[in-house]
């Protein structure tokens, strides 16, 4: 039996830290009203000479060490990423080539903080059909770059980060066993950036109406990221024939805590099973589930032959789950 595996993992987060203390200098906030709402406590924020790809490449580079891979063996390079360097070329050809990758195609994906999941899908696709044997694939935002520093509701939620696996396809049952993907156009508004692309191009007025910057609409998200974080996990455990119980680790999109913890209850899922960096990292969208995976192999709290649920949801609306056995 072939599985896609991830056989390595890598993550870069910029060295500035943004705390919560710090936003209450910036902003009418204070540190009591983030924790409790979001339960974040800082960010890292990247630097002005940073872009989406700098981060991504850094990440990429650890997968690739850690894998004993060279970057020349690597045919796709896939990245989920909302926050592009430009809109063209993709950030992926900016990484295939400041990490040498010379063989590898390369593209990426706009499916806001499900990104990893739905590159994951596509990954799982190539190696399966034999198309390619080595495919990078990686989460990298710049969040903070499209952040209103004067809205309360949302510059506290954001930061910066990226992170990488390498898969390839091998024998055992070890793997992905399944991808879900979900996406509803109509709830489109709740959370976008409406300036920049065709509908609203760059001018004086969207510069001034500030439609550069991320809008949310904060209560009806959280109610639609709870039901479809919900309709997601229920969907991978069902498919493959599993309960809450038999997960070792959930690794949830890091958005907010309170949503994380309202999915966790509905299945009946405890909380020390749950990994989360949300704290130290903030929503990072499409690299928060790669960065909280690495972070949770590196330390140990992934083991052979764990079971790992994997769930997001985001912009588009889009929201995506997976099982995978370690």
């Amino acid at each position: 039996m072939y599985q896609t595996k991830i056989i390595a993992t890598g993550s870069y987060v910029p060295e500035r830290v943004l705390s919560n203390f710090d936003l209450e200098k910036m902003v009418d906030t204070s540190d009591e009203w983030i924790r409790s709402r979001t339960g974040i406590a800082e960010r890292h924020i990247s630097s002005e000479s940073e872009a989406s790809s700098d981060l991504g490449a850094a990440a990429a580079q650890e997968a690739l060490k850690r894998a004993g891979l060279k970057p020349e063996e690597i045919d796709l390079i896939l990245v989920a990423t909302i926050t592009p360097d430009m809109f063209f070329p993709s950030t992926a050809c900016f990484i295939q080539d400041k990490i040498g990758a010379e063989h590898a195609a390369a593209f990426d994906i706009a499916a806001a903080c499900s990104g990893f999941i739905f590159g994951l899908s596509i990954a799982d696709s190539y190696l399966r059909s034999g198309a390619f044997k080595h495919i990078l694939l990686i989460g990298a935002e710049t969040l903070t770059k499209v952040t209103d520093w004067k809205d309360r509701n949302t510059c506290v939620l954001f930061g910066d980060g990226a992170g990488a696996v390498v898969l390839r396809r091998e024998e055992g049952e070890a793997g992905l066993l399944s991808t879900h993907l979900f996406s509803d156009g109509s709830l489109s508004a709740l959370l976008n950036l409406p300036g920049g692309g065709s509908r609203n191009p760059t001018s004086e007025r969207s510069l001034r109406q500030g439609l550069h910057f991320i809008k949310m609409n904060g209560n009806e998200t959280f109610k639609v990221a709870v039901r479809s974080l919900e309709q997601a996990c229920r969907e991978a455990l069902s498919h493959n024939g599993l309960d809450a119980s038999q997960i070792d680790l959930f690794i949830p999109h890091q958005a907010n805590y309170r949503i994380i913890q309202a999915v966790a209850s509905r299945l009946d899922f405890p909380l020390e099973r749950v990994y989360l960096t949300l704290e130290r990292h903030g929503n990072t969208s499409a690299a928060s589930i790669p960065l909280a995976l690495d972070e949770a192999v590196m330390s140990g709290r992934v083991k052979a032959k764990d079971l790992l649920l994997l769930s997001s949801f985001g912009g588009g609306m889009t929201w995506a789950s997976a099982v995978i056995r370690w």
